[in-house]
Formats: structure tokens, sequence, C-alpha cells
């Protein structure tokens, strides 16, 4: 008689291995995910706070988004995506994509759900994919939530421009969205190279921080006016582009060329990370 050899258990199915519904339930009970939730969350009210006790900062030569904070609940929702964007949203897209794998490794189970066995390909697409859906999410809770506050504390009305004249409440919303999507979209780069790290290291801090640092790092070349054109090339150049769809004319040059920068960059950093997980020794 003759034994036909097979390289797959009975029953085993690589596609069905790792659900997406089940890593992100996975990360959402994490205690890390209901901190940044409940910080994101509280970070309005901290602003309105401030704001109550201590006014708006108003300067005669300089209008910003700040200092219109008060104008209505759309210019809130406004100045708070304008005070997250380059710091406070970073922290937890380098959050959910630097720590998801590296993680793992750290509690040593990595290797226990290759055993599964998770195809490794397979493994990082679901956690890729869930950490950027997080990061998605805490971008957007954080002006939804300003919007909501802003609206209750100062009415609902016009989005004043810092440039002079408004943008009518109904047509601001859907200009907030574009500026939202944008910024999402621009700190891909952030969630690929903490994702990159996170392959490459056993520790979630290091993964992290690493991201975080990077991401400080070119806002600081940034501010370097010698460098000239080269400064085109960095992510953090094009950052606060978004404010161009708070425009009377919305403008999509800068947002194009800053998607695009990000879009480029992750995509190198992402084959990076898979190329090289896929021929790391698995060893906690």
């Amino acid at each position: 008689m003759s034994t036909v050899l097979t390289d797959r258990a009975p029953g085993y199915r690589p596609q069905r291995t790792l659900p997406l519904r089940v890593e992100a339930l996975r990360q959402l009970r994490r205690r890390r995910t209901l901190v940044i939730a409940a910080v994101l969350f509280a970070l309005p009210f901290i602003v309105l706070a401030a704001f109550q006790i201590g006014g708006t900062p108003s300067r005669p030569d300089q209008v910003t988004f700040v200092s219109l904070a008060t104008a209505s609940g759309p210019n809130f929702a406004a100045t708070l995506l304008f005070m997250g964007t380059g710091f406070v949203l970073v922290i937890p897209v380098a959050l959910f994509c630097g720590d998801t794998v590296a993680a793992e490794a750290g509690w040593s189970s990595l290797r226990y759900l290759l055993a599964a066995p998770v195809p490794r390909a397979r493994l990082l697409a679901r956690k890729l994919t869930v950490g950027l859906l997080f990061s998605a999410a805490a971008i957007v809770l954080l002006p939804l939530v300003g919007l909501g506050v802003g609206t209750a504390a100062y009415g609902w009305g016009d989005l004043k421009l810092p440039t002079g004249g408004s943008l009518p409440a109904a047509e601001a919303l859907p200009r907030l969205a574009i500026a939202v999507g944008f910024v999402i979209l621009s700190e891909v780069v952030v969630g690929a190279l903490a994702f990159f790290l996170s392959t490459a290291s056993d520790a979630p801090l290091g993964a992290v921080g690493g991201a975080v640092f990077l991401s400080i790092i070119t806002g600081v070349l940034d501010a370097i006016t010698a460098l000239g054109g080269l400064r085109e090339w960095l992510p953090a150049h094009w950052q606060y582009a978004w404010a161009d769809a708070l425009q009377p004319q919305l403008e999509w040059g800068g947002m194009i060329q800053g998607v695009s920068l990000s879009l480029s960059y992750s995509v190198v950093l992402l084959a990076l990370a898979f190329r090289g997980f896929a021929r790391k020794d698995i060893v906690s």
C-alpha cells in the first residue's frame, strides 16, 4: 500500500487562521488601547477648561486656528486637529502599529501564533490592518469629540478662517472630513515605520519610541530653512497641508504631494518589514 503525503493537516486552511475580528478584539481589550481612547476623549474637555479659565489667546498681528477656537463648534474641532497634528496624533499611530508584533515577541507568544500555524505574511497583514484601523479611529476621535464639545460650549456656526472670511457650517463639515482624511493618510508613514521597527525588534518601547523620535527629527529638519527644497522630501513638511482644505477655495496640491510622499515611503518600509520577518528566526 502506498501512503500519500501532504504538507497540510486535515482541515487546515491558511485563510481561516487569525481572523481579523479576533485580532481586533484582542487589541481592543488591551489596556493601552483604552488609555489612548480615554486620553483623546478627555483632551477636548481639557482644552475647553483651559479656554474657560485663561481665555482664548489672541494676537492682533497673527490669527490662527487657536485664536478662533471659541468662534463655533467647527472652529473648536479645527483647533483640536491643529493641536494634534505633529505630535499628539503621532503617538497613538506609533503605539498601535509599533507595539503589535514586538509585544507578542516580548510576551513570548509570537512563536505560538506561528505554530498555530498562522502564515507569517498573514499574521503581519492582520496585525498591520488592525493597527492602521485603530490609528485611523484615534485620529478621527479627537476632532469628532472636539466638534461635539465645541458645539455644546460655543454653538453651531460658520467656520471662521485664519486667512479671513468663513465657510458656512454645512460646507465646513465635509471640509473638516477631508482634512481628517489627509491626516490619516499622512500618518501612514509613521505607522509603517513603527511596524517595520516592530518586526525587527522584540522591544515594543523601542519600536514605538523609535517611530516617534524619527517623526520629531523630521519635524526639526523641516524647520531648517537652509535645507531649501530638500525639505519637501520630508513627510513632516506636508503635515499641516490639511489647512488647504479649510480655505475659501479648496486647494489639493499640497495634500496630494503629502499623501504621495507618505504612501511612497510606507510601501518601501512595509516591503522591508514583510521581507525581513519572512526570514527572521522567531525565538520568543
